[in-house]
Parts: structure tokens; sequence; C-alpha cells
């Protein structure tokens, strides 16, 4: 992990050679080539192009490394210049952002201490070690203070310098934290300075600090340092920043949308779930939380059924000896739980996949028989260190909507491109319709042979070029069984999150000695599919509700209508009307409470009941009931079977209210 954080922009050997050369050749992204003396920087050449291009530009990218604009080039490279709008300037952008969050805080509070401070996707952090707890008060003297950093114009240079050197460095600033992490680091190690600042760090980072002048301090939260409890809590203190000031304006709406609609929030409001110390990351769902939970499980079910799965359940506490055999002990042991009974030990299932695995082993299937396709809801439990824990998003027990398909090689392409289909039904009925595809290869610690995983790969690059499906190549992030598909699901706040996977394994089956007889009458190995399209179901469920802001469709909301009596003398026809509402499959209650009907209405609005049905005198003597929908008002009057059939016909088609 340190080394991830404080890497040096490796310069291969030849380059000291090209160095001492007068001249070198640099190619651009448009195909051009410039001949420059050694030892000129990108910004160097930007600044032949006006003053226009050295504002927009970030930082430069020389043989595919993102480095800073003024680091000296020292060998024939290509070159390419990143704005603030790419996805890698934007980074940069926010890095250096955290710098400069951290130079005002150490200005304002000199005995500081500064962990680490990275870039997100919208948002940068820093942890810091404080004599005292920030409140949300402090945030604004911190960012004048940034601002005045900012007026500065200060540049921001890199000095690489021994690990000895900077260890002392260091020390005598008083930077405990930093100096443990150089002691696990290698010989070379680069800083950044601005002004009096200093702080370890492989940028790169902006020129100077003039073009950080739109941000905004967020919030703050808790971090144990490196994530261990036993450690000490430092302060996180979160911001962002973007180039112009209507940029951060649109950022901070979203950011206000994003409060009103967090899940959490959401989740007491609507009393849907809780969290209690007694079971630290796990949530507890209450009485409407589980109907939503249920209602996602039934679509799910039903769904699959259509789909030709078969569904199954494994235990959740297996013996080591399975987790030994499948690579999770070795790969993946730091987040499991374990236990020891009658000296035997067992771990409690982190995956559904070995237990999986262990049911195809009891059947005699030939090629007939093929695919076959198992699915499990199976609830799995991960160590997740407690600073990393997020209400439903990020919890230690959860449910995964798995699914493993047992298949002939040469089936393969075609069950990846239906399971690529069966995904983008299921987030288009929960209203995900911008899906980002992502191809995933070996990473560095993986089983099975370099063939296997060539042939792995091509299998799932056939399949998404057949389909001529768009996808984004990711290096080295494949499962460490096999490579995979990733699905990026993007809610209404423009946020991406990751929840569908389809991985390829050859591995698993060989591991387990899977077995099917083939046409020619031998034993062959089944290819597996290990796939999630939901992922995490409390996760999933957590982006639902922020997603529509606790409006649920009418066919996922726990209560789909309240009837509402206008006073005590329409009650028992409420109940009549309940009744038949309930007869006719629909969620609904009454309200009998003696309050005034303005303060019904607004009690379920607050609540986000889809359906109010308005009951008073008039209604009872009519016989029915008028229609009042949430933020639509008053619809009229209907009758009993209309307005069950107006129901109906919305849940079966998983719509909201019209």
């Amino acid at each position: 992990m340190v080394k991830d954080l404080y890497f040096n922009f490796a310069i291969p050997p030849q380059a000291v050679l090209l160095s001492k050369a007068k001249k070198m050749r640099i190619t651009l992204t448009d195909g051009s080539t410039l001949e420059v003396q050694a030892g000129t920087s990108p910004l160097d050449l930007l600044r032949r192009n006006g003053r226009d291009q050295v504002a927009k530009t970030v930082a430069a990218k020389v043989n595919g490394v993102v480095i800073d604009l003024n680091r000296p080039l020292v060998m024939d490279s290509t070159l390419e210049y990143l704005t603030f709008d790419s996805p890698e300037g934007r980074e940069v952008l926010l890095h250096s952002c955290a710098h400069l969050m951290a130079h005002a805080v150490k200005e304002l509070y000199p005995e500081a201490q500064l962990g680490i401070g990275p870039a997100l996707e919208d948002t940068f952090y820093y942890d810091i070690l404080l004599p005292e707890f920030l409140t949300p008060e402090d945030l604004p003297r911190i960012e004048t203070k940034m601002m005045q950093l900012v007026k500065r114009a200060l540049p921001i240079e890199r000095k690489e310098i021994s690990r000895d050197e900077a260890i002392n460095l260091f020390e005598q600033r008083g930077e405990g934290l930093k100096v443990e992490l150089l002691k696990e680091m290698e010989e070379q190690i680069s800083i950044y300075q601005q002004g009096g600042f200093v702080d370890l760090c492989r940028g790169p980072h902006l020129p100077n600090t003039v073009a950080l002048k739109h941000f905004k301090l967020l919030s703050l939260a808790g971090a144990y340092w490196r994530g261990d409890e036993s450690l000490p809590m430092l302060q996180r203190i979160y911001g962002t920043v973007y180039s112009t000031a209507e940029a951060l304006e649109d950022h901070l709406k979203r950011y206000e949308e994003a409060k009103a609609r967090d899940h959490r929030r959401l989740g007491k409001l609507l009393d849907l779930f809780s969290f209690h110390p007694e079971a630290p990351g796990t949530p507890f769902w209450h009485p409407k939380g589980l109907v939503l939970y249920d209602q996602v499980v039934n679509y799910w079910r039903d769904i699959h059924a259509r789909n030709g799965y078969v569904e199954v359940r494994t235990p959740i506490v297996l013996s080591d000896i399975l987790w030994r055999r499948s690579g999770h002990y070795e790969h993946y042991r730091q987040n499991m739980y374990f236990t020891r009974q009658e000296e035997r030990d067992f771990a409690v299932k982190p995956m559904n996949c070995p237990g999986g695995l262990l049911i195809f082993k009891t059947y005699q299937l030939s090629y007939r028989d093929l695919p076959k396709r198992f699915a499990e809801l199976g609830m799995v439990h991960r160590f997740e260190k407690s600073g990393e824990l997020h209400g439903l998003i990020r919890v230690r027990a959860f449910t995964q909507d798995d699914a493993h398909i047992y298949c002939l090689p040469e089936q393969i392409e075609e069950e990846v491109i239906d399971l690529i289909g069966l995904i983008q039904e299921i987030y288009s009925t929960f209203g995900f319709n911008d899906v980002r595809v992502e191809l995933s290869t070996q990473p560095e610690k993986s089983i099975g042979s370099d063939e296997i995983w060539r042939r792995s790969e091509a299998a799932l690059e056939g399949a998404l070029k057949k389909i001529q499906l768009h996808y984004e190549l990711n290096p080295g992030e494949g499962a460490f069984y096999g490579p995979k598909i990733d699905f990026h699901i993007r809610d209404c706040l423009n946020r991406w999150w990751q929840c569908g996977t389809i991985q390829l394994d050859f591995s698993m089956p060989e591991l387990f000695e899977l077995e099917y007889i083939g046409a020619d009458g031998q034993k062959h190995r089944p290819v597996m599919l290990h796939r999630a399209i939901l992922g995490s179901l409390e996760r999933f469920i957590g982006l639902l509700i922020e997603q529509y802001a606790g409006d649920f469709p009418l066919w996922l909301a726990p209560i789909q209508g309240r009837i509402l009596p206008i006073t005590d003398q329409q009650h028992d026809y409420a109940v009549q009307i309940h009744q038949q509402l309930q007869a006719a499959g629909l969620r609904v209650e009454v309200d009998q409470r003696s309050e005034k009907i303005g303060y019904k209405i607004r009690q379920a609005e607050l609540e986000k009941i889809p359906v109010m049905l308005i009951i008073g005198k008039k209604e009872v003597e009519a016989g029915t009931v008028s229609l009042r929908l949430k933020g639509k008002g008053d619809q009229g009057s209907r009758t009993t079977e209309e307005i069950s059939a107006y129901m109906r016909d919305l849940i079966e088609k998983k719509q909201g209210i019209a």
C-alpha cells in the first residue's frame, strides 16, 4: 500500500545516457514530432503555444505515465497534455488541493501530524492527527488560510532525496506518521514543497497553487491510522475543487442533494433499518425495510427462474480445509472470520463459490446437461475495518446474489452474452440505465497457468466484441482465479457504483476436480462462470434508497397506500376499503388517529407514501374514495375497484405513480 501511495516516476537506465545528449525527439498526440534540448519540460513546450494553453493544462503524460508539467524530459518520449476535464487531470487537481489543505492546517496547527491525503473520484481527503477535534465551524477558518496560500501563487516543486534524508527531514518537522511510512519504503523518495510546506508524495502536482481557488471543504470524519483500531484516531477532512466557479457550484448542489438522499438518514426517517454496536457493520432490518428487501428478492427470483436458473443454498460455516483448497485462505484470509470447534478449524464463508462447487460434485452430468445454472442468495461475512463501514454501502455481513454457471468451453461466449442481456434488463427495471463496462485481466497474485488466463481473457473479450458493447480495459484487476467483466451503474447524482460482475474460471473446476461426461464418453472439466448482478443486496438497496430519495415506484414501496378518514365517523368504511385492497394484494394501511386531515396528509407525504385515499362523509355516501398522489395532489373520486386496478397496473409495469 505504501509503495502505491508514494512511488517515483521510474526513469529507465538508457535515459541516463540520452539525458547527456543535446537533442531528443518528442512525439505528440497528433503524431507530429519535435526535436528539443534534453532537460526541456512539458511546461516549456506548452508555453510556446501561448498562455491560454498553459492555463487549461494540469499535467503531462509521458510514455504513458502522468508527471508534473515542470518535470524535465530526459529521453525520446511520447507526450500528451492533460486538462482539468480529463480523469487523470482531475485527479492531479484534487490531489494538489489536498496538499493545499494540509498546508493550511499545518499553518493553523503547527503541531499537527499528517497521515495520507488521496484524491477520490470527485473529492479528496487528508487524515491528520491533531491535538484537538475539529468541528464543522472550524472549516471556514481553514478555507480562509487556503485562499491566502492560493493568492501567493506558490510554486509546487518536486525533489528526490534518499530515504535516510527524508526520515531526518520529517523527524525534524515532527511528522511521526510520515516517518513510520518512510521506514517501510524503498531508498529513493520524492517530496513536494510549496512555500514552507513539505510533504512526502509521489505526485504529480500542479506547477503552483494559483489554479486551486475554486475549492470547498465538505465534512469531517474520524479514521484510525492505517485502519487499525488500536492506533490513534485521526481526523479526516473532506473537500473538493474544480477549475471553474460554475463547476464547483454544480458539485455543491449535487452534494446537498446527496445529503438529502443519504440512505442512512432516509433509513431512519422511513423506519427501514438500523445499526447497533452489538453487531457492528451489520444491518437490522425493520418491518418496512424487510418488505422492501423482499420485493427486490421476489423480482430477482422470478427473473432468474424465467432465465433457466435453479436456486440453491449452502452453509455459512465450512471447514478451513475447503478454503485452503479454493485458494481463499491464501488470498483472502485477512478478511475472513474463523472459529474452532471440536479441535477442527472452520471459517465463516466470505464467498458462496466453494459451497456451490460441492453441490455440483454430487451430480453425475453429461455434456447434454450443460450449461447448469445454480443461483444463490447467500449470506457472506467479510471483515471490513470499522473506519471503512458506511451504512448499507459497506457492511460486514451481506447477501450476495450469486450464480455459478457450469458449461462447455464452446458455450462460454453464448452464456456471457445472455448474462449481459440479463444484467441490462435488471438494471433497467430498477431505473439504472447508464452502465459502464470494464474488462479486468490477470492480477499480480493469481492461480492457474498464464495460458489458461490468456484463453479466459480472450473468451470474455470475444463476447464483448461480438455484441459490440463498449468496454474499458482494467489491467491487473481480475479476481485471483480468473478475468472478469465488471458493470458500473450511474445514479441520479452522477456517481458510479460497481455492482455486477461476470468472472470466468478454469482454475476452480480443476482444483475441485469437477467432471462431466463428454460426447466421447470420457470425463472432462467444465468451465465455471461466477456471476453477481446486484452484488450485495444490502448495498444495492442502499443505492435504491438514494436513487429514488425514498420515493419508490409502487412495486417497491413498503407501504403502497394509506387510507385517511377525515373523522372517526368514517373509520368503519375505511376498514372495509382496507380489507378490499388487501385482498387485491396491495400493501395498504389505515390512519385511525384522531388528527386533522391536513396533518395526516403531511405525515403521509413525509413518510413518502405514494397513494393516499381520503374518506369523508361524501365518499361514504357515494361508495368512493378521494385519490391523492404524493407530490401530485388530488386526483378526484374513484371506486375501490378503480383504485385497485390503477395500482395493480403500475405494480405489474414496475412504474412509479403517474
